[in-house]
């Protein structure tokens, strides 16, 4: 079995780590991972695939740096390319990003069947580019590999029954890759920025919807420092967002760095005390972790850590913000590892394309 594997964007290699990984351990699927260059990134170098345990990519299209159109188009016509050179039995996509829909798109149009991981996921918000390719990627897609029981209720209310494609509840891929790292991730982040474990509150602040609305941003800063005044909180900040405070006069008091990598993000996520983010990665890495999460933004994908409490929708309300925070920070929890496959999403994929191909 010949897979190609299509990835573009950071998390979707640490993803393709953890299956990467797994597949390795079955010697009669062949894979072969397609960067499409989506994200830039001069620390997607060799040391990070090396410290991550990542396989080096086998082709690299380099598309990034153009606008939704111009880089789909980009990466759709690279990967037909490769596709018809490659002849695979399947393409692997995963998660919503544009190089999922570029590969997805390409597959189809070559009828190459297409194995989605993370399928399923809806925040029934349009406005996000993320809905369109995740919602395009399901529907054209043979094998749709869900993390939870609630994506494969939502293929369902979709009608995906009738549409000829397998649906597997296979678990969370990020949880596989989530255990896997926290074996590595040490404490020298926390030494390093003074902080105690359990004794800090882990916060992310990046999407657009917050960044570029100064009044989501200022409610959001000032319930961050009404926290801070009770306990640290540490925001790692990408610096576009750092200068729109400082350009509309935000002034932040709690503890601001660069960002930082995933063992040490995994790191600050595990003995932080609890989390407030607008990332929908963070929201679940939060719950690996048994830490609860405020998430700063309307709508989430992972409505199952909302229905059991781990988690609050707040929006950008300094009230809310505050109210989450105080009904959280005297009370823990332990996670339900099964709510997310426990670690074992990768094997359950692998098996199931074994089970299937040796019918």
């Amino acid at each position: 079995m010949k897979i190609i594997t299509i990835v573009g964007a950071r998390p979707q290699f640490i993803k393709a780590g953890a299956l990467s990984r797994a597949i390795k351990k079955y010697p009669s699927i062949q894979e072969k991972i397609l960067h499409t260059g989506q994200h830039f990134d001069e620390n997607m170098s060799e040391v990070f695939f090396r410290e991550m345990e990542i396989p080096q990519p086998d082709f690299n299209l380099e598309v990034h740096g153009l606008s939704h159109g111009a880089m789909t188009g980009r990466m759709i016509e690279g990967i037909e390319k490769v596709l018809l050179e490659e002849k695979p039995d399947f393409v692997l996509v995963y998660g919503d990003t544009n190089s999922t829909l570029a590969g997805a798109i390409a597959a189809s149009k070559i009828h190459v069947p297409i194995i989605h991981v993370e399928a399923g996921l809806r925040s029934f918000n349009m406005a996000m580019p993320e809905e369109v390719n995740r919602i395009l990627t399901d529907r054209i897609s043979q094998w749709l590999f869900c993390p939870t029981q609630t994506a494969i209720d939502n293929l369902k209310k979709e009608g995906f029954d009738h549409f000829g494609a397998k649906l597997v509840l296979s678990g969370d891929v990020m949880q596989d890759a989530a255990l896997f790292y926290a074996q590595k991730a040490g404490t020298e982040i926390l030494e390093k920025l003074g902080l105690s474990p359990e004794k800090y509150v882990l916060s992310t602040l990046h999407r657009a919807e917050n960044t570029d609305d100064p009044k989501r941003l200022a409610q959001i800063v000032s319930a961050l420092n009404a926290i801070h005044s009770e306990i640290p909180v540490l925001l790692p900040l990408h610096p576009r967002t750092k200068k729109i405070m400082e350009s509309l006069g935000i002034e932040p008091q709690f503890h601001m760095i660069e960002p930082v990598g995933y063992i040490d993000m995994i790191s600050l996520t595990s003995n932080s005390k609890l989390v407030i983010t607008d990332s929908g990665g963070l929201q679940k890495e939060a719950y690996f972790f048994n830490k609860f999460c405020i998430t700063t933004r309307d709508q989430t994908e992972w409505i199952e850590l909302v229905k059991v409490g781990a988690n609050i929708l707040v929006g950008a309300s300094e009230e809310k913000i505050r109210a989450a925070w105080n009904s959280f920070k005297g009370t823990s929890f332990v996670a339900d590892a099964s709510l997310y496959g426990g670690g074992k999403a990768c094997d359950v994929i692998c098996q199931t394309l074994l089970d299937f191909k040796s019918r």
